[in-house]
């Protein structure tokens, strides 16, 4: 029985400028093996478990490794519903393959029994990153249990800061270092690599090799130490093995058939599997026709053996490749972009058999991927995801979570091309690329690096040169005794097959310069360092053979504008005015991400970026932006404003951006305007143009300047207006002007469209004067209740103002008549001609005036109590358009207003349209004013 408290043994060893404590016997003493390594306050427990009974039909290492970080090791509570850590995240899966690599090889050959290795963070400073830590603490609790396992390995991280190559830096070091290798290797050979890197050369990256290595050599004699404190025997198994007799009986049946298939490099990758499965069925029939049981059993393992040597063989005695290709030979290359139009960047990067799809997205800054790890960056902008489908490797599977051969072959992608990225602040977009691998033959990863360049590229991302990768494999004679190698030969651009029987997949990816990112995965149990430092160099031929035929397609980042492709600006603003773009909750941002689709992000320090997704949303979004934090006005630029105040002389506007300015009476249409309050109202939006401004510096605005002039329109005398020559008066303008024939003594009636108008038909009269009432004064106001409404209006009889519109046309009867001075004033008569007063006119004329005066009409010249509800919605008719808004004549006979904005023009309608409108509330003159329902209630003509 185990005693409550055990016997703790601790060892330590100095690597780089840190202290490194081994520690076991008090944390989970149940287990086969527990350590707990720990630099400062950053403690790593790791357990290991090995089952005692070997599973049938198992012929490979099962060996299970998973890292964990929970948010209790930083004193925090995880922020999810349930409060609890959720499946394992990216670098956990990450951390766990670099656990599993720096130890899987050094298992016994033949040892296949199930084991699990779990790495548990118990507690971060946030100085050292925890997953060197929790790889020394795998090898350390093998080494005490009784698992047998042929170690220890030392495992450390190399940065580079200012030249100077640091040993296990802390993450302030690292975030200023060109340079992150992780390295584990055992007391003579190197066991794993992972490397991220700014374009570091061959030579530098050599000499951080070398450092990495004599440093983690000095974590191996604690180990040994530790474990023989500990003196757990190491327990003994039955190796899975095949005996030599049924090789060699297995090998006379195929050694010349496979040589023959594997001889031929006419033969692709299925012809190639299809012509060995077919060698194996026929050595399966002998065998079974011979009763040679054994020989069956063993059978896929020995002739997968017999297939390894033949390749091999072939490699050093004929310096052949089963596809035919020199040993440093890159296979054919095709390249293609901007596969699908709707895409911000895409390629299609094919290197022989393998082939890879490739596609960028950009995005806002927020779309940054959120990184809840216990050390590192909160988020990155940058982000690849690797796909790998079983079709293209023609096989039947299903589609999982994370994988984490999928997330370690994207991170090396990513890692390749995140150096060659322009800043944050120069080029604040956030990066998508997906790979969907459509075949694969052997380094779809290093693909992977050569098509996201590719689509980078295409995208328009300004990368400073293209990167790519390529994959160098080894193949070796190893001696029995010894165990050390006497010949090998490096193979550049390995395929899946050679990837299999050789000894390792050396991925490298960087640009013409140096490296950006590496890989290695071996099979033996270590490799020596001077053969990966002899690889280097055909890594750096094939690299630059590749970064050719790239640069043959794309060699500088597309200028050209796509259609879809997003824009993106940035404006700096300052603190006290951060506030008045944000708005209430965000009300004002989200306004202007909701009118036009644009994505806004903005920074602490009042840095705005606006992201959209073509250009003209951008252009809507940016303009807005500038008139909410008040734009500096520029004379000739029109802006959107409101009417703030009326006054004799003209009407007060404020535009989006605060600034407030002056339209004059005579700037608020093209021809004269008799009173202010005729042409606008407050709380009306406008279109004005700033003209300049006035002698104490305050703004001056111009109405007409913002919109079209009308000229002359002409009227054949008897002919429809409505094939009149208009000109370039528009044809609201041209019902106007025909309306002014209304008053015409004799005048016959026409129509445009469905709006009656009046030809002038007196050829004797040269000049047609009319008199129009003055503006009446109103006496009373009104107010809503319920659903009554009490109003009064009443009428002024007082003088009236005379205005004369002359009216000139052709001396000769029957010819086209030209008028002129007719304008948007004719439409602001229309509408006082509404109102009911006495006008002159020649005898015998009525006018419609005058029988809207008569007995039983609605309106009269005394007071009536309005009919009109607020807030109630009416049928109505188009009775007179105006420039700036539309006369409404309900069932009854009652008039009111309709103000135009900025979705209803004077185009939208034609008098006696029927719309449907809602009352919004009772004007100073007592006339009701309206608003358009929906447009889908309007009703139909």
């Amino acid at each position: 029985m185990l005693q409550a408290k055990g016997e703790v043994f601790e060892e330590k060893a100095e690597v780089g400028s840190h202290t490194i404590t081994f520690e076991t016997g008090k944390l989970a003493r149940f287990a086969s093996g527990a350590v707990v390594v720990g630099v400062k306050n950053t403690h790593v427990l790791t357990t290991v478990v090995g089952a005692t009974k070997l599973e049938e039909g198992k012929g490979f290492m099962p060996l299970q490794v998973d890292y964990r970080e929970k948010q209790y090791a930083q004193g925090r509570i995880p922020n999810t519903f349930m409060r609890r850590e959720g499946a394992p995240k990216e670098r956990e899966l990450l951390v766990g393959r670099i656990i599993d690599r720096s130890i899987r090889n050094l298992f016994p050959k033949g040892y296949y029994y199930e084991s699990q290795v779990m790495s548990n963070v118990l507690c971060v400073d946030g100085e050292q990153d925890p997953d060197v830590l929790a790889a020394c603490a795998a090898s350390a609790a093998l080494m005490v249990s009784d698992i047998p396992w042929n170690g220890p390995v030392g495992v450390v991280r190399i940065g580079r800061v200012e030249g100077k190559f640091v040993v296990n830096p802390d993450m302030d070091e690292l975030a200023l270092s060109d340079l992150n290798l992780v390295y584990a290797g055992s007391l003579e050979k190197t066991i794993m690599m992972e490397t991220q890197a700014r374009e570091i050369s061959n030579n530098d990256f050599k000499l951080a090799l070398k450092l990495a290595h004599a440093e983690a050599v000095k974590l191996i004699p604690p180990q040994i130490r530790l474990a023989s404190k500990v003196q757990n025997q190491k327990r003994s198994f039955y190796p899975f093995t095949v005996d030599s007799d049924v090789l060699e009986k297995i090998r006379a049946k195929a050694e010349i058939a496979i040589d023959t298939v594997m001889g031929n490099p006419s033969y692709g990758k299925f012809e190639r599997g299809k012509a060995l499965a077919n060698i194996q069925n026929d050595i399966e029939a002998i065998l079974k026709e011979e009763g040679e049981e054994k020989c069956l059993k063993f059978l896929p393992v020995a002739f997968d053996q017999v297939r390894k040597e033949v390749v091999i063989k072939n490699i050093f005695e004929k310096g052949q490749r089963v596809d035919g290709r020199g040993l440093d030979e890159v296979r054919d290359l095709h390249t293609e972009i901007n596969l699908f139009a709707p895409l911000h960047g895409s390629s299609l990067f094919s290197r022989g058999n393998t082939q890879v799809l490739c596609t960028v997205t950009l995005g806002a800054p927020e779309d940054a991927q959120k990184l809840d790890s216990l050390v590192g960056a909160p988020k990155k902008s940058f982000m690849l995801h690797y796909s790998f489908p079983p079709y293209c490797i023609n096989e039947v599977g299903k589609s999982f979570g994370l994988n984490r051969r999928e997330v370690g072959h994207g991170t090396l992608a990513e890692k390749a091309l995140v150096a060659l990225l322009p800043p944050e602040n120069d080029f604040p977009y956030s990066v998508r690329v997906t790979s969907e691998v459509m075949a694969s033959d052997g380094s779809s990863s290093m693909a992977t690096v050569c098509g996201g360049s590719l689509a980078l590229m295409d995208a328009g991302v300004p990368l400073r040169s293209h990167v790519a990768g390529v994959s160098v494999g080894l193949v070796s004679k190893v001696d029995e005794e010894t165990g050390k190698i006497t010949d090998y030969k490096i193979l550049t651009d390995i395929l899946g097959l050679e990837d299999h029987v050789g000894d390792m997949d050396f991925k490298i990816a960087g640009t013409r310069v140096g490296i950006t990112a590496i890989q290695l995965d071996i099979k033996p149990s270590g490799i020596p360092l001077d053969i990966l430092c002899e690889a280097l160099e055909p890594a750096r031929i094939g690299r630059e053979h590749i970064l050719d035929a790239m640069e043959r397609t794309i060699e500088k980042p597309n200028t050209e504008e796509k259609e879809n492709a997003p824009h993106r600006g940035y404006i700096s603003v300052e603190r006290d005015y951060l506030g008045k773009l944000i708005g209430p909750a965000g009300s004002t941002v989200k306004n202007i991400e909701r009118t036009t689709g644009v994505r806004i992000s903005i920074s602490a320090e009042g840095r705005v970026c606006v992201l959209a997704k073509d250009k003209a949303s951008y252009v809507q979004a940016m303009e807005m932006v500038d008139s909410i934090l008040g734009k500096e006005i520029e004379v000739g630029n029109i802006y959107t404003g409101c009417v703030t105040a009326i006054k004799d002389y003209g009407a007060f506007v404020e535009t989006e951006g605060g600034s407030s300015g002056l339209v004059h009476i005579s700037e608020l249409s093209h021809h004269k305007v008799a009173s202010v309050r005729d042409a606008v109202m407050i709380g009306q939006k406008l279109n004005v143009m700033c003209i300049g401004r006035d002698a104490k510096g305050n703004l001056k605005f111009s109405l007409k300047a913002a919109m079209p002039s009308t000229s002359s329109v002409q009227v054949k005398c008897g002919e429809s207006a409505s094939t009149a020559e208009v000109g370039s008066v528009t044809a609201n303008a041209a019902r106007s002007v025909a309306e002014w024939g209304n008053a015409a003594p004799g005048a016959a009636k026409t129509t445009i469209g469905s709006f009656p108008v009046e030809t002038i038909t007196k050829s004797e009269r040269d000049v047609l004067v009319y008199k129009f009432p003055e503006k009446r004064k109103n006496t009373s106001g009104a107010s809503n209740k319920a659903n009554d409404v009490v109003g009064e209006r009443q009428e002024h009889n007082g003088s009236q103002k005379l205005h004369d519109v002359e009216c000139e046309r052709t001396s000769k009867p029957g010819s086209v008549s030209q008028t002129k001075g007719i304008r948007a004033e004719a439409e602001y008569e229309l509408e006082r001609s509404l109102r009911p007063t006495s006008v002159s006119q020649p005898k015998g004329v009525t006018t419609e005036a005058e029988n809207e005066l008569k007995p039983g009409n609605v309106m009269s010249n005394k007071t009536i109590e309005p009919q009109v509800v607020i807030d109630v919605e009416y049928e109505a008719i188009v009775y007179k358009v105006k420039a700036l808004g539309a006369i409404l004549k309900l069932r009854n006979g009652e008039l009111g207003k309709l103000f135009f904005d900025e979705g209803i023009t004077s185009s939208t309608f034609q008098c006696g349209d029927q719309v449907l409108v809602k009352c919004t509330k009772i004007d100073q003159t007592g006339r009701p004013v309206f608003i358009l329902v929906d447009s889908s209630k309007q009703m139909q003509t």
